[in-house]
């Protein structure tokens, strides 16, 4: 066994602990001094919740040594993003005001891995209430860097998770995504990550009380894992998926479904929509279908997602109108410049009528019945996660040039959580010193296909992280 224990993969270090090869503890304060040399280049973890984590490490320990299963992913350590309650710990949404907003009881997400046996062992960065831009800023907390060039951003909104798995300050991070809030920050700091069907985790989004959010809150976000590994995602997809009494919407729904007959069909799309997409990006598909094609897969180009820019204007109309009664109380929350993305956002898209909100949400299942349609023909869709390579930290707040730069390039990520679908984002290498990686989308409730092509892809062209943060602009 080496002696970094934080290097190894969530699936070995639970079976190091399972095997008594470790103990938790070991493992737990092989994080700890990861995270003491490496967060302050970083600034992923906010909270550390050491003595916390310990507990719960010496309590598996004991359980083990005394015959009781330890569970699938017994020691393992995770962080939880700024968003999600753990027990006893502040939920701060990186917002001076919440410092004190400490949690009852662990969320959904958070009691299924602990149950499992993984440790939370510290919260992560986040931009302001989500709302503040791309980017992993928090009034907070600061800047999250990109460990691969601190001149990039790490992508948000669970950049603080991804730059943690990203460095081994945690084998997995817990994050939610409802328009790319996974995938962007894996694809740009080189792990993967799971966005989940609507549906297929349970979760619990009201933020500061008892008040249930709004339709878009309800089923555009949703929890999920990022990792270093598929092995590791699939591990956490099979703890985390289940019904639970806290939330109606998660549905009582086997894990894997029925094998498909082969071979089976990926469509490709490299530039959804036609809006552009950059070289190394398109190289990078290229590398995914080939090694899809090398897998047995039937990987075809085909013209285009469905409706794509009617789905990113109907999206925006939904969400804005929701959001707009309470804006002017939320802005005072995110400190200088953090409304500036809002701002630029409710510029573009002002908030519906009544009347036009019920035929937005109309258009919404409409768009759900073509995706249904389009993923019935092909069961995968191989794309971009960003149509750009990373980009500088806040450029999506800077004007609305930028803001529109992000938005389009993310245009997939939004689509396909508009639609309810899964998706896994895999690295596909380096190019100019920097991660590339595309996602794969599957029909609703079908993880576990994205999951198989996503391994199939990592299998032939290999994994990027743990590594240690690099100095601005070295490649």
């Amino acid at each position: 066994m080496p002696d970094a224990l934080w290097r190894l993969t969530a699936t070995a270090q639970a079976a190091a602990v399972r095997s008594g090869e470790v103990s938790a503890v070991e493992l737990l304060d092989s994080h700890l001094e990861r995270i003491g040399a490496v967060n302050p280049q970083v600034n992923a973890v906010t909270q550390v919740l050491a003595e916390r984590a310990r507990a719960q490490a010496r309590r598996l320990d004991r359980a083990r040594a005394a015959g009781e299963e330890p569970g699938p992913l017994a020691g393992v350590p995770f962080t939880v993003k700024e968003t999600t309650a753990v027990e006893g710990v502040a939920t701060t949404f990186g917002v001076p005001r919440f410092r004190d907003l400490v949690a009852r009881a662990d969320a959904p997400p958070v009691a299924r891995l602990r149950a499992a046996g993984a440790v939370p062992i510290g919260h992560s960065n986040m931009p302001t209430m989500i709302l503040a831009g791309m980017h992993t800023r928090s009034e907070l907390y600061g800047d999250t860097a990109n460990p691969w060039d601190r001149g990039r951003t790490p992508g948000g909104s669970s950049g603080g998770d991804g730059a943690a798995v990203a460095t081994g300050l945690a084998a997995l991070g817990l994050g939610n995504d409802s328009g790319g809030s996974i995938r962007v920050p894996a694809a740009f700091c080189g792990v993967a990550g799971l966005k989940p069907s609507t549906g297929r985790f349970p979760a619990d989004h009201r933020a500061f009380g008892p008040q249930d959010p709004g339709p878009a809150s309800q089923w555009l976000v949703t929890d999920g894992p990022l990792a270093r590994s598929i092995a590791d995602l699939r591990l956490a997809y099979e703890v985390l998926a289940g019904p639970d009494p806290r939330d109606p919407r998660a549905l009582p729904l086997p894990r894997y479904g029925e094998p498909l007959p082969g071979p089976v069909k990926v469509a490709v799309v490299a530039d959804p929509g036609g809006h552009g997409v950059h070289p190394t990006v398109r190289a990078a598909i290229e590398r995914a279908a080939a090694a899809l094609r090398d897998a047995g897969y039937d990987v075809r180009e085909v013209a285009d997602v469905p409706r794509i820019d009617e789905t990113l204007d109907v999206y925006d109309r939904i969400v804005m109108t929701e959001f707009a009664p309470m804006w002017p109380s939320v802005r005072t929350l995110l400190g200088p410049g953090g409304d500036r993305f809002i701002e630029l956002t409710m510029a573009r898209t002002p908030p519906a009528t009544a009347a036009e909100l019920m035929q937005l949400m109309g258009s919404w299942l409409g768009i759900r019945r073509s995706w249904a349609e389009f993923l019935d023909e092909y069961p995968l869709l191989l794309g971009p996660v960003f149509t750009e390579p990373p980009v500088e930290p806040g450029v999506e707040s800077r004007d609305a040039a930028g803001r529109e730069l992000v938005r389009t390039a993310m245009r997939l990520c939004e689509a396909t959580s508009f639609a309810g679908l899964p998706a896994v984002a895999v690295p596909t290498g380096l190019a100019d010193g920097l991660p590339t990686g595309v996602q794969l989308v599957g029909r609703a409730f079908r993880e576990d296909l994205c999951l198989e092509a996503a391994q199939a892809v990592e299998d032939r062209l290999g994994v990027l992280a743990p590594i240690d943060p690099r100095p601005r602009g070295e490649q």
